[in-house]
């Protein structure tokens, strides 16, 4: 695996009469949409909580706001936006959760991400060393282009960045993450 830029991977293609069929309480169409877009929207939660916890517990939480919020979605060409749209919404207000626990003094104490479920050694090297290397939008806007294959242009739309910021800081990422992995490599 060359680490020259990460690997582009096919943007995933909903069906959007999934969120009709969901809506209407079709077990299938709901399994369906899941295993579709689960390792993207766990990326997604992973890369701004920084806790695989609060990010599996993130992951649930949107897809159980999708289950109880498809009746209302509207065909608009961009089914993965919306998607993103609850995961970020439920991280904020898991974000203002923990603002409201610490402010009751209650000690919050990160645990170290364990990427040991990742059978390959280079993805998970990559991974350890994305989190460790590159800032939160950094590893944001890479795991949103390599894991789910949004263009820049969507990302910049999802994330409220100017396109040129995402640009230059996917750049400066990809530049990173190299240089750390080169010298692990060689």
């Amino acid at each position: 695996m060359a680490y020259d830029e990460p690997p582009q991977t096919e943007p995933v293609e909903i069906d959007e009469t999934l969120f009709a069929r969901i809506g209407n309480g079709e077990p299938d169409a709901f399994c369906e949409l899941y295993y579709q877009t689960q390792n993207i929207i766990y990326s997604y939660t992973l890369s701004l909580l920084r806790n695989q916890c609060d990010a599996e517990d993130t992951l649930q939480e949107t897809y159980l706001k999708i289950r109880s919020a498809a009746h209302l979605y509207r065909p608009f060409g961009k089914p993965m936006a919306w998607i993103f749209t609850i995961a970020r919404n439920v991280c904020l207000m898991k974000f203002r959760q923990q603002k409201h626990l610490s402010a009751m003094n209650i000690e919050n104490v990160p645990e170290p991400l364990d990427f040991s479920q990742i059978e390959d050694r280079e993805d998970r090297v990559v991974l350890e060393t994305a989190f460790t290397v590159l800032t939160e939008e950094e590893v944001r806007i890479i795991v949103l282009h390599a894991v789910s294959g949004l263009k820049h242009r969507e990302i910049s739309s999802l994330l409220e960045l100017p396109l040129s910021t995402v640009l230059s800081k996917y750049n400066r990422g990809i530049k990173k993450l190299r240089k750390q992995l080169e010298g692990e490599f060689s």
